[in-house]
């Protein structure tokens, strides 16, 4: 027993001593406990609508203040017309409009009818209708209201208008995020290893004391993953188009110089990682565990990020592929320019220059 007792003493001092191991069994869990109990939610607060109200009357008042006290919504400011809406959803600053037609109140008393309209946003085509049923059911709750009040049937008819993805189409919604994983896991993972197996094989020794610049050695050996990543976006466009039915409203080419600023992020990151691992194995499961749980949490394909703490949407921010999710979505479903994407572009590139010179100031030039 004594023996028994000395050799789990051993290997708790062995876990104890791994900073590594006590990461793994202690630090991961908690990070996916509060990264899902955040992110994993059905509800939508705060989203960002402007209310159009031609009739300024007391019925259309009454359900723009129960709107704006409602948690799931944040009413950002008040237009006066479709153009300044449209204006609106192509910013990308709002995700709902509410349009209140004149004589509101009129028609709903001496009809017993009237009718408004929601616009939503339906890139996103779950947040859309999850956001329109909040409405309608603040709509329903007043009309209820009105009926049981005055003993009449009332009835407020909520006319929906779906923008950008009028058949809620989930691949809309999907096919953006699939390409922002998928280019920067391939590209990240893959020059990692490709870095780390020279070494594995003692010939990176060969390769720095050859007459051939270092860092050419590098370029030399990420050029190929660019190009068979720009292979691969082409092959996701095409299933895109014809198979999925989803067209590519904006420019091609604005769209492919984008992806290869994410590209050459991957590529940086995949660098990065190479210069911290010696193994093959280790820089598989850095890529992938270091790169799939932030894509897959803070781009905003699977979870809306408007949910999230400040403190995770702050951290959202450094995840390149969020950007680089807003840019595809604003030029291939809703069809915009640069001028509109000018933003996001200035900080993936931004992102992309840092990384670079991160990845090239730490990779060692001398194995020693």
């Amino acid at each position: 027993m004594k023996q028994f007792i000395s050799f789990v003493q051993k290997e708790f001092n062995h876990v104890f001593r791994d900073s590594k191991t006590l990461l793994m069994l202690f630090g991961l869990p908690i990070v996916l406990i509060v990264l899902f109990g955040f992110a994993l939610t059905n509800e939508i607060k705060d989203s960002k609508i402007v209310v159009c109200d031609f009739a300024k009357d007391p019925a259309s008042k009454r359900i723009i203040n129960q709107i704006g006290i409602s948690s799931n919504f944040q009413i950002e400011k008040t237009v006066l017309s479709y153009k300044q809406i449209e204006e609106a959803f192509k910013g990308g600053k709002i995700q709902l409009a509410i349009v209140f037609p004149e004589n509101f109140n009129n028609d709903l008393l001496h009809l017993n009818k009237a009718q408004l309209q929601i616009i939503a946003d339906a890139s996103d085509p779950n947040t859309a209708t999850t956001l329109t049923s909040y409405v309608n059911n603040i709509i329903n709750i007043y009309q209820n209201e009105l009926i049981v009040n005055n003993n009449m049937p009332y009835q407020i008819i909520a006319e929906t208008r779906m923008l950008y993805n009028p058949e809620l189409k989930g691949a809309t919604n999907y096919v953006p995020g699939v390409m922002a994983l998928v280019l920067l896991l391939v590209c990240c993972l893959m020059t990692s290893v490709s870095i780390v197996r020279e070494k594995e094989l003692g010939t990176m020794e060969v390769l720095l004391v050859s007459p051939f610049n270092p860092f050419m050695v590098i370029i030399a050996k990420a050029v190929p993953y660019f190009l068979l990543s720009l292979v691969n976006l082409t092959v996701i466009l095409l299933l895109s188009v014809f198979v999925l039915g989803i067209p590519i409203n904006g420019s091609v080419l604005l769209l492919f110089a984008v992806s290869s600023l994410l590209i050459l992020a991957a590529l940086s990151l995949g660098l990065l990682i190479s210069s911290s691992t010696n193994s093959q194995q280790s820089a598989m499961i850095i890529s992938l565990m270091g790169m799939l749980l932030p894509i897959m949490m803070f781009t905003g394909f699977l979870f809306p990020l408007e949910n999230m703490p400040i403190p995770l949407q702050v951290i959202a921010n450094i995840v390149p592929s969020k950007w680089y999710y807003i840019i595809v979505k604003a030029i291939m479903i809703k069809g915009l320019g640069f001028s509109a994407i000018w933003k996001e572009t200035l900080i993936l590139f931004s992102m992309t220059v840092v990384l670079l010179a991160i990845s090239f100031k730490k990779f060692k030039i001398r194995l020693a």
